[in-house]
């Protein structure tokens, strides 16, 4: 609570100062200091700003509650539902924003047009003495100024907000074990942000020691044809100026921001093996060096991460060959029996990399066979052969408690159903056809391959011939015909070569 007190003082501080400089500019200024007219109709004067004063703000409290009380929301005892939250969070990012539409509107609106009313309601009284035109001049010298008080608010609410940002950000881990975000959302582009703000600066002096001169001269009836042509020159190169120069400003500000943002797209795309240019000078090069500073470290942290996700997986299947000297390297075979149908297939190139970590760890199931069914030199008995069926399902089982599941669940499809049989009479889902998954399919034929010509307790591995032979003839049968023929062709191909 004690950073939403510090919060609202410096609102009401920032509030206040910018109500009172609205008003002393504009009216002390701009027409007591330059006006010369008897102090009867400097009164009536006074009694008009006075009332216009109040009428504003009145206006301007009512609005500036409205847009600020939500946030004291945020600290009640109870916590408020996430929906509610978040929106309480994106008003508090919309306060500088709301600010300058404050200004623009209550502020402006409830100060100006009471003023131009009652004192073209004193001209036409006869009260005041002054030429019609001083109103025009007046409405837009207001105008500018709103501008000018609303850039100046604009950031300074943006600084005292930042403390009641940082807070909801510790609430919403505390209360909800999440990270509030605006999600990349942008409230107000920075481009138009600092083409607005240095127009602004540049063309407000001018303008108003333009107005000033104005009102001295007794309006523009009094100013001579001399007077208007430097005026107008003036006015005409000073407006050119600020418009080009913030317009410079504003891209030489987005130009790096852009270059970073097309970085950052290319990042998330998954390409890491990119640099930030080091194209500027000023302190965005501190900012472009750290951001490829971090980028290398990113990708040293990820190259240090697959190496331990790749000692892991051949851990996992070195633990599992290990169990039966007769089937030592086996895993490690049909993973690269498998990645070479996958590239006779063109996989993707993460595809493939899904594919043979499946490959490595299809038999991972076995772990949990018992030895003297798994190492049996005999023919199975009915039911040895059921538990042997299942180690596909409990594959699948002990990798689904493998964190982080999304990283593990491509490999686990054709961990449970690499025993699945083209015609439908495999296990343990008795699927058909393209029912198979893509990876189960795959790791048939190679798994089929690789027992077949490998030494058994029982029996003597076949020759590669005869191996291509039996994959040839159970094309359509047991196995995916496209994916065998490869195996099968590609074999028969570099024979032939040979």
């Amino acid at each position: 609570m004690e950073v939403y007190r510090k919060f609202m003082q410096r609102l009401y501080i920032t509030y206040l100062i910018g109500s009172f400089l609205f008003m002393v500019s504009l009216g002390g200024l701009l027409v007591f200091s330059s006006l010369h007219i008897p102090r009867s109709q400097l009164a009536w004067l006074s009694s008009v700003f006075l009332v216009s004063a109040v009428i504003m703000t009145i206006l301007d409290i009512l609005v500036f509650i409205r847009d600020t009380k939500p946030a004291s929301r945020l600290f009640k005892k109870e916590p408020l539902p996430w929906p509610e939250f978040r929106e309480i969070y994106m008003q508090i990012h919309r306060l500088p924003f709301l600010t300058v539409k404050r200004i623009a509107g209550p502020r402006m609106a409830g100060f100006s047009f009471p003023v131009i009313a009652l004192t073209f309601w004193l001209i036409y009284k006869k009260f005041l003495a002054l030429p019609v035109c001083f109103l025009v001049i007046g409405g837009i010298c207001a105008v500018f100024m709103a501008f000018l008080q609303a850039l100046i608010e604009y950031y300074l609410i943006s600084w005292a907000s930042r403390p009641l940002i940082i807070e909801a950000f510790q609430i919403s881990e505390r209360n909800y074990g999440r990270r509030i975000s605006l999600e990349g959302q942008v409230m107000m582009s920075i481009r138009y942000k600092f083409q607005l703000g240095a127009f602004m600066i540049g063309i407000f002096p001018l303008l108003l020691y333009g107005i000033v001169i104005q009102i001295g001269f007794g309006g523009w009836e009094q100013a001579g044809s001399v007077y208007w042509q430097l005026a107008a020159m003036t006015l005409a190169a000073g407006l050119a100026f600020s418009y080009i120069g913030s317009r410079l400003l504003a891209r030489e500000m987005e130009r790096p921001i852009l270059h970073l943002y097309e970085m950052m797209d290319k990042v998330k795309s998954g390409d890491m093996n990119i640099q930030a240019k080091d194209l500027f000078a000023d302190e965005f090069a501190k900012l472009i060096s750290g951001f490829n500073h971090m980028l290398e470290g990113i990708k040293l942290q990820n190259a240090r991460s697959e190496q331990l996700i790749e000692s892991y997986f051949s851990t996992l299947a070195a633990a599992l060959d290990a169990r039966d000297p007769y089937t030592a390297g086996h895993s490690q075979r049909v993973a690269e029996y498998a990645v070479h149908i996958g590239m006779l297939a063109r996989l993707p190139e993460q595809m493939m990399d899904e594919l043979r970590k499946s490959a490595l760890l299809h038999d991972i199931g076995k772990i949990g066979t018992r030895d003297a069914v798994l190492l049996k030199d005999g023919v199975l008995t009915e039911d040895e052969f059921h538990q042997i069926q299942q180690h596909p399902v409990q594959g699948e089982m002990i990798l689904q408690r493998i964190e982080p599941v999304d990283a593990m669940a491509p490999i686990l499809p054709g961990v449970r159903s690499h025993h699945e049989r083209y015609d439908g009479l495999g296990y343990p889902d008795h699927l058909k056809g393209d029912e198979i998954p893509l990876f189960g399919r795959i790791i048939a034929v190679a798994d089929a391959f690789d027992a077949m010509t490998s030494d058994r307790p029982y029996r003597k591995g076949m020759d590669t011939d005869t191996a291509i032979g039996i994959l040839e003839k159970g094309r359509g049968t047991q196995w995916d015909p496209y994916f065998a023929g490869l195996f099968v062709e590609d074999y028969r191909q570099k024979r032939n070569n040979d």
